[in-house]
């Protein structure tokens, strides 16, 4: 029976994690098009009250060749980002084993998902076997590090939002309870903080973290259609 794992890379020098870094309130989820030659475009959806800062970034990483916004919905907006350097490049200087990082592209495993991250991605993926996923696991341990999040067999239910951390699901379920989702709202953003013992800075972004992967869980999947031009 195949294996569904989601999984924490903590690699600084990972694609786009320079972005992340420099927009830490936003919320980066790639794919990339393997298909696409040695330096295969990714597309990137963010997701953040303001564009500005998450171009300004684009433009100054070192990875980003060019990037050309695609879509929009909300929040999100989508790019096609060409690189400057292949991920063997980009990572050449910090990995030792070029030929492992080439293998994975050939096993038995589907990457569905990846989250980019101020401190490396966040990949959820499908594997045919526990060989297959221990492949990737012990790739990333001898050349990093690897923190399994979760592991299930192919065709487990999953509870929507099991991607949550301790502390996001403790802000969500206080908020929820102080009456912050209710309209009118029964209490502020600051008081909740309070309760919290954290500033509501800090109370905004853990909520706007958790909130994006609830719906990523649940009805990411119904990306709505682009509107027509013109």
């Amino acid at each position: 029976m195949g294996l569904v794992a989601e999984y924490e890379i903590p690699c600084e020098q990972l694609p786009l994690v320079d972005v992340a870094a420099a927009v830490p309130d936003a919320t980066l989820v790639v794919e990339i098009q393997f298909n696409h030659g040695e330096r295969p475009p990714f597309l990137v959806y963010a997701t953040h009250d303001a564009h500005a800062p998450i171009e300004r970034a684009l433009a100054d990483s070192a990875f980003v060749d060019a990037y050309a916004l695609v879509g929009q919905a909300g929040e999100t907006r989508r790019y096609q980002v060409r690189p400057a350097v292949g991920m063997e490049a980009q990572l050449g200087n910090h990995l030792d084993d070029l030929d492992g990082l080439r293998a994975l592209a050939t096993a038995e495993a589907i990457v569905e998902r990846i989250r980019v991250t101020p401190d490396g991605w966040v990949q959820t993926g499908w594997f045919a076997d526990r060989a297959a996923f221990d492949e990737f696991r012990t790739f990333w341990l001898r050349n990093d590090a690897f923190r399994l999040r979760r592991l299930t067999h192919d065709g487990e239910p999953e509870a929507p939002g099991d991607g949550l951390t301790d502390r996001q699901r403790e802000a969500l379920r206080t908020a929820y309870e102080m009456g912050y989702f209710e309209i009118p709202r029964g209490a502020s953003l600051d008081a909740v903080a309070a309760e919290l013992g954290i500033t509501a800075s800090a109370l905004s972004e853990r909520l706007r973290r958790a909130q994006t992967e609830l719906i990523e869980t649940t009805v990411g999947s119904t990306w709505p259609p682009l509107p027509a031009d013109g």
